[in-house]
């Protein structure tokens, strides 16, 4: 339908065309005005030549657990996903995210730490007026047999991709590489990170019984070094990254601790990763899972047939732009 006048810096050139439709009308010329109806938001849009674009200018999404803040007079809306879901922006702009994958399984049987989820984070990534599916990885199952932890599965938004943790490592084995890698056992190699997401497990051991820690930010210790016939304790987990994306800082991606055999078990490392267990005859003591929604990876165990490695923590997807 006819109306408002098309304008340039040269003046009036001719009349734009005002359409209020559920769908975007066809073959559109520079200037044409739509009354989108699509979403039931109501939002008036003009034609660029290359795009739609809300004529305010204000740029919104929908998804998640939504919420806002202010920090340094720019306010901020915030789009947490903990688990899977849609993030749907209204029209073409510019999003921050951090995108954490859920970490590593610990190992059984002298078990390493899991390895923390594969921690990705940038500011200013396009994204258009479209539906962007956001999956949130799960955290790799503990060890149940004599066997390396589960890897934690991968987290992604749009083209970021995030790599689950590597399961820790079992008797005498090496970590499982991810995100960041598991840690080794008895002496083997911890497992590899992902360039740019994390960092390498550490190794097990190299005398008796010792889990390696879990990778992260930073890498995962050794286990004890004890000589023949000593304790070593567990090596620890790598610490997280903090961000602050949410405003308040939080620290995401800690490694899982590794088992002590009759000496402590290894510190998960803080975001989220668990502590690993200790075996001591008539005492033992168990590992403590992954956080949820940190990437934490989960501890390891020792072999008594009433403990697994402990599981890894579930990943998290948090996208913010400025409102």
């Amino acid at each position: 339908m006819a109306g408002l006048s098309k304008v340039t810096s040269g003046g009036t050139v001719g009349l734009s065309k005002l359409t209020k439709a559920t769908t975007a009308p066809d073959s559109p010329e520079v200037g044409d005005q739509w009354f989108d109806t699509t979403t039931g938001t109501d939002t008036m849009k003009v034609w660029s030549g290359s795009g739609w674009d809300q004529m305010s200018n204000k740029f919104s999404a929908t998804g998640g657990t939504e919420s806002t803040y202010s920090s340094g007079g720019v306010s901020y809306k915030v789009h947490t996903f903990t688990s899977s879901g849609t993030f749907t922006p209204n029209a073409s702009g510019s999003v921050d995210y951090l995108v954490v994958a859920g970490g590593g399984g610990g190992g059984r049987n002298h078990g390493g730490g899991g390895g923390a989820g594969g921690y990705r984070t940038a500011i200013g990534f396009a994204v258009s007026s479209t539906e962007y599916s956001v999956t949130v990885g799960a955290g790799g199952a503990g060890a149940v047999a004599d066997s390396n932890g589960t890897n934690g599965a991968d987290s992604v938004f749009s083209t970021i991709t995030s790599t689950g943790g590597g399961g820790g490592a079992r008797n005498t084995g090496a970590g499982s590489a991810g995100g960041s890698g598991g840690g080794g056992s008895r002496g083997a190699a911890g497992g590899a990170g992902t360039s740019g997401q994390g960092s390498t497990g550490g190794a097990g051991g190299p005398a008796l019984h010792a889990g390696g820690g879990g990778g992260a930010s930073a890498a995962g210790t050794i286990g004890g070094s004890g000589g023949a016939g000593t304790s070593p304790a567990g090596g620890n987990g790598g610490a997280g990254t903090a961000n602050s994306i949410t405003d308040s800082s939080v620290t995401y991606a800690g490694g899982g601790g590794g088992n002590g055999y009759h000496a402590i078990g290894g510190t998960g490392g803080v975001g989220g990763g668990g502590n690993g267990g200790r075996y001591e005859t008539g005492s033992t003591t168990v590992g403590t899972n992954g956080t949820s929604n940190t990437g934490g990876g989960g501890g390891g165990n020792y072999t008594d047939a009433v403990l697994t490695g402990m599981n890894g923590g579930s990943g998290i997807v948090i996208i913010r732009y400025a409102v």
